[in-house]
């Protein structure tokens, strides 16, 4: 299908490239039409199973996670007559007092998951490498920055857990996709993983002495590692779509 970058829709012309019945997918953004049938997020012309193909998305990438330059990946189809839609005031969607909240620190719209989710991931990720590392080399301070990284984590992942609601209510209007799902399951499953691992390790101090002794403690420790690997791909895949995509 050659392209026409100049070619004129209407919104009704546009209602009918919705990606049902092997029609194309096309979405206008500022006024450009975007062809994206080739994204495998819009089966059918549904992303999410909230956006829907056929419509000016104006509205909708405002409550976004990711950049609207996304569009740009996609061939440009033409143009739409009709006015953009203005981005929807927050305080439409929110209550007033967050929405204040959120125009004095435009930040909060965004930001706190992707920035707090960080914290932990980390300390998932060195704490299995300290647990190694101390059983490798018997090295005690190994065996200190362990207990401390259980620490942070413990402390940590709530809050990044509390962000990611937050951001699941604002952005995704609590849709129950399976990104979503999968992250409201391990998350608290490796936050309770966490707190087991720390308060054992507080009363059994005596780990590298005899590590045999401490076999659950060490498969708590090294699952955290594929657990939060796990939360951070479907993260990754909500809010940085593969660029083939």
């Amino acid at each position: 299908m050659s392209q026409t970058p100049d070619k004129r829709f209407t919104p009704q012309d546009l209602a009918g490239y919705d990606g049902t019945d092997g029609k194309p997918a096309y979405v206008a953004y500022k006024g450009v039409v975007y062809d994206i049938s080739a994204s495998k997020r819009w089966k059918d012309g549904k992303h999410m199973n909230r956006h829907h193909a056929g419509m000016d998305m104006g509205l909708d990438l405002t409550q976004a996670p990711h950049s609207a330059d996304l569009l740009t990946r996609f061939p440009r189809v033409g143009v739409l007559e009709a006015p953009a839609l203005a981005p929807e005031p927050a305080a439409d969607r929110v209550p007033a007092w967050i929405s204040k909240y959120m125009k004095r620190f435009p930040m909060l719209k965004r930001h706190p998951h992707p920035m707090t989710v960080h914290f932990p991931i980390a300390f998932c990720v060195l704490a299995p490498l300290c647990l190694v590392l101390a059983l490798v080399t018997g090295w005690a301070g190994f065996d200190a920055a362990l207990l401390v990284l259980l620490g942070a984590a413990v402390v940590f992942t709530p809050v990044a857990i509390v962000t990611g609601l937050f951001t699941w209510w604002l952005n995704y209007a609590a849709a129950r996709i399976r990104p979503i799902v999968v992250k409201l399951i391990a998350s608290p499953i490796l936050f309770l993983a966490a707190l087991w691992a720390f308060v054992a390790h507080l009363k059994a101090p005596d780990l590298l002495a005899s590590p045999g002794s401490h076999l659950g403690f060490i498969i708590v420790v090294l699952a955290l590692f594929p657990l939060v690997s796990l939360i951070g791909w479907f993260g990754a895949a909500l809010t940085f779509p593969p660029h083939e995509d």
